[in-house]
């Protein structure tokens, strides 16, 4: 789901040399069927994701052909946009022609694995211990593994350390905070305060620290936490502390503004983190999302992409494909990943090492530790409620309903009313 512009350029570490010479969690075995010698041995997979960045795709080409390396496999890997990944891969599990090794956002694996079209890890013998059970729970489906994330992320405030101090604005910790901030930090030219509001699931993605810490919940879209969550967006534009094109802005474009200094505030994730360091005139810093009351934590939603094993005609094809998959969850490689992409390790093992070299990335640490599944209340459902909320975040903004209108209609989408 998240986007990759400005990610660094993929080198290959010590720690991932290291790890490629470990032994592999998963054992392959050759059945006679697959690409290969006389004799049938597998020597190539197939794999699919959606890294179609120039250089996010390189970054994951080299790391799967290592991975690949160690599991005596070639990997011919092939990238398609965001947008595309699903429709091809529910076309492709019709006609049993699904990749060997599968990446999916890790709101699409219930859908996906609700078809019939994955396999279960533990046939493999693979490991899932390790893992915290809130992103051991994005890869699950009834109560089975079928996908580990390397890495994971999520959301917080970013801000203009010289606006605010000019403005002589604390850092927002609460809602009413933020709204005297972004007033506070508001001048010809400049607003203090913006969001991805788009007509996408970003939009949505944004929007549930909001919902949630405000007790709100997306199997109920029509209550008043839900609409005093909303609200407070609405007021931000109608102030004029939030322009109205956030309506238009994506992630990347939110990014582009602050880094622009046309906002001194931001909700964005920790891949934004290198363009901004790449920037030496930006003077930047991180605070968790502003809660609604004084004490409070966050509840940010958990992003990144599960690596799967769909079904398949040949078995020893996806015994490689889990040797390939189970070396890009080892430990080593979770780190190595998590620092290329500026994301959070997903084992727990790593999280403490990652935060003390990594202290950019300390809060999304901390709010990964109590973040959640966007499908751990709706399951395969979760998709029909994230349209039903960045629809009515588009209507609340742009003035056509109140929050509470918006928010009822958001729940006949949800529900298929």
């Amino acid at each position: 789901m998240i986007s990759a512009a400005g990610r660094r350029t993929w080198r290959v570490s010590t720690h991932a040399a290291a790890a490629l010479t470990l032994t592999l969690a998963v054992t392959g075995c050759a059945d006679g069927s697959g690409t290969g010698s006389a004799a049938g041995e597998v020597t190539s997979i197939t794999v699919l994701d959606y890294y179609t960045d120039e250089s996010e795709h390189a970054q994951w080409n080299e790391m799967l052909g290592a991975c690949g390396k160690a599991a005596g496999v070639e990997v011919e890997h092939t990238s398609v946009p965001p947008a595309s990944l699903v429709p091809r891969v529910l076309r492709q599990a019709s006609s049993r022609t699904l990749p060997d090794l599968l990446m999916l956002d890790n709101a699409d694996l219930q859908q996906i694995a609700r078809t019939g079209a994955l396999t279960p890890l533990d046939r493999y013998g693979i490991d899932t211990t390790g893992f915290a059970e809130g992103i051991l729970s994005a890869g699950t489906y009834e109560g089975e593994v079928y996908g580990l994330a390397p890495y994971v992320s999520t959301v917080a405030l970013f801000y203009n350390k010289d606006m605010l101090a000019e403005a002589g604005v604390a850092v927002p910790r609460t809602w009413d905070d933020l709204r005297e901030a972004a007033a506070g930090l508001t001048r010809p030219g400049r607003y203090g305060m913006a969001v991805d509001a788009s007509a996408t699931f970003e939009s949505s993605w944004q929007f549930l620290p909001f919902l949630w810490s405000n007790g709100g919940d997306e199997r109920r879209l029509d209550t008043p936490q839900a609409a005093q969550a909303l609200r407070l967006w609405v007021d931000l534009v109608s102030s004029g502390s939030m322009s109205r094109s956030v309506l238009n802005w994506t992630q990347a474009e939110v990014h582009d503004q602050f880094a622009a200094g046309r906002t001194a505030m931001m909700i964005n994730g920790p891949w934004r983190i290198p363009a901004l360091n790449a920037d030496e005139d930006l003077n930047w810093g991180v605070a968790p999302v502003p809660v609604p009351r004084t004490g409070q934590k966050p509840v940010t939603p958990l992003g990144g992409e599960v690596w799967t094993v769909p079904q398949g005609p040949s078995e020893a094809r996806q015994q490689k494909a889990a040797q390939v998959l189970a070396c890009l969850n080892s430990p080593a490689n979770t780190l190595t990943l998590a620092e290329q992409h500026f994301t959070v390790p997903s084992r727990t093992e790593v999280v403490a090492r990652y935060a003390e070299r990594n202290p950019s990335l300390a809060v999304f640490v901390e709010s990964v530790e109590g973040a959640r599944t966007r499908t751990a209340e709706l399951g395969a459902r979760w998709p029909r409620a994230a349209t039903g909320i960045y629809t009515a975040i588009q209507s609340a903004l742009a003035g056509e309903q109140t929050p509470e209108q918006a928010l009822r209609h958001a729940q006949r989408i949800a529900t298929g009313d």
